[in-house]
């Protein structure tokens, strides 16, 4: 495990001080150390996995079960729909509303703890926008996000590319034919606002956590330890019901 205390770097204007960030690959033992540092220094468990946010799928995605839960506190785990549209935005929006609510202040059995709030998962993204900030981008209505899912179903990557070549040349240039989710992100905030994905982009966010006070540690287990604990977590995961939480997803359409 490598861990960087007090980042180098210019110290953002963080809402949250003494953070601590934990990532790491798939069964490298993140959640264990988060339920550990929070144990002993009084913290609060922050979810930082995209996944892991949404409900139906506790055993798929490998969520603390009620045991780890009663411990300590644990947000935004297993809070969102599984056929809601989830971004980096709305996570960070989600742990805004945390902070404002003082839920990461920490209490603890009633008693008020100055512990630290301790961030732990595997996308990066959900991390930078911690530390960095992250633009702001328009809501996009539900009928202008379906109608250009609906023109990559029907015309491909490749022609939606093309369209966005002439519409907004500029953000087209940047992305390859092939890349569909970024393809149709760009076209659908042109559609809703008017304005390019990249002016959006080029606004930066302030940071939510104090860079000079938080401690970054990336768990990094060798690899055929990683591969057998990968294994061995997958077959736990058939034992425990995963083909019935695949089922249960699917029936939601």
């Amino acid at each position: 495990m490598s861990g960087i205390e007090n980042s180098s770097g210019q110290a953002g204007e963080g809402r949250v001080k003494n953070a601590i960030l934990i990532a790491g690959p798939t069964a490298s033992g993140k959640s264990a150390l988060a339920l550990d540092l929070a144990e002993r220094n009084g913290g609060v468990i922050v979810n930082a996995d995209s996944m892991q946010g949404y409900s139906v799928l506790d055993v798929l995605t490998a969520r603390p079960g009620p045991a780890e839960l009663a411990r300590v506190p644990h947000f935004l785990y297993g809070h969102v729909d599984p056929s809601t549209a989830y971004s980096t935005g709305a996570w960070l929006r989600d742990v805004m509303k945390l902070i404002d609510d003082g839920a990461l202040s920490g209490r603890l059995g009633g008693t008020f703890s100055e512990g630290p709030a301790i961030f732990v998962g595997g996308t990066g993204l959900y991390f930078r926008a911690l530390a960095e900030g992250i633009s702001e981008m328009p809501d996009i209505p539900k009928s202008i996000r379906e109608r250009w899912r609906y023109e990559l179903q029907e015309q491909g990557a490749v022609r939606l590319h093309r369209i966005l070549l002439r519409e907004d040349s500029a953000a087209g240039m940047m992305l390859k034919p092939t890349d569909s989710q970024r393809i149709v992100r760009a076209l659908e905030v042109l559609d809703a606002s008017g304005r390019s994905i990249l002016d959006w982009q080029a606004a930066r966010g302030r940071p939510l956590i104090d860079r000079s006070s938080a401690r970054f540690f990336v768990i990094e287990p060798e690899r055929a330890a990683l591969v057998e604990r990968i294994d061995a977590r997958f077959d736990r995961m058939l034992d425990k019901g995963a083909l019935d939480e695949v089922k249960q997803l699917s029936s939601l359409g």
